[in-house]
């Protein structure tokens, strides 16, 4: 076990991924408190939002592996095609499925005005705007490369 802890604290890829994960999160913490005037910790921890940890995450994989491993890897391959899917599904699949929570959830309280029952909501913002997997891309290529020049370079 020791053995595989060591062996993720001198991983670059992991290192990287690890912090653009993380700061994408913060920055959402930020975000947020901006918006609704107070602090909540709880929007590390939820998908959704901007930036988009998810592409932040997966960028950063990618960019990871092709700079560490080459570009004409099968693993870089296979991670480009992974970071890929996941954009397009935040920006796609997952995107949907939130507008019609909004829409069932404005069915709900319609339904249920009276106060009398009380139903439990669905979550609505589980995917990404465009411009939201766009900087959390960006963010983790920028963070990637100094990861990158810190662990290799200096």
């Amino acid at each position: 076990m020791t053995e595989i802890i060591n062996g993720l604290l001198v991983n670059f890829t992991f290192k990287a991924v690890t912090v653009a994960w993380f700061l994408a999160q913060s920055i959402k913490v930020i975000i947020y408190r901006f918006q609704e005037k107070q602090w909540n910790l709880w929007h590390f921890f939820e998908a959704g939002g901007m930036p988009s940890a998810h592409s932040a995450a997966v960028t950063s994989l990618t960019l990871g592996v092709g700079l560490s491993g080459g570009w004409h890897t099968p693993l870089f391959t296979a991670c480009l095609v992974f970071a890929l899917i996941v954009m397009y599904d935040a920006t796609g699949v997952r995107r949907a499925a939130g507008k019609q929570a909004e829409m069932l959830n404005r069915i709900v309280d319609d339904i249920y005005s009276s106060g009398k029952i009380r139903i439990e909501k669905l979550r609505e913002i589980l995917g990404h705007d465009p411009i939201e997997v766009f900087c959390g891309g960006a963010l983790a290529i920028i963070v990637t490369l100094i990861i990158y020049y810190v662990h290799f370079v200096r």
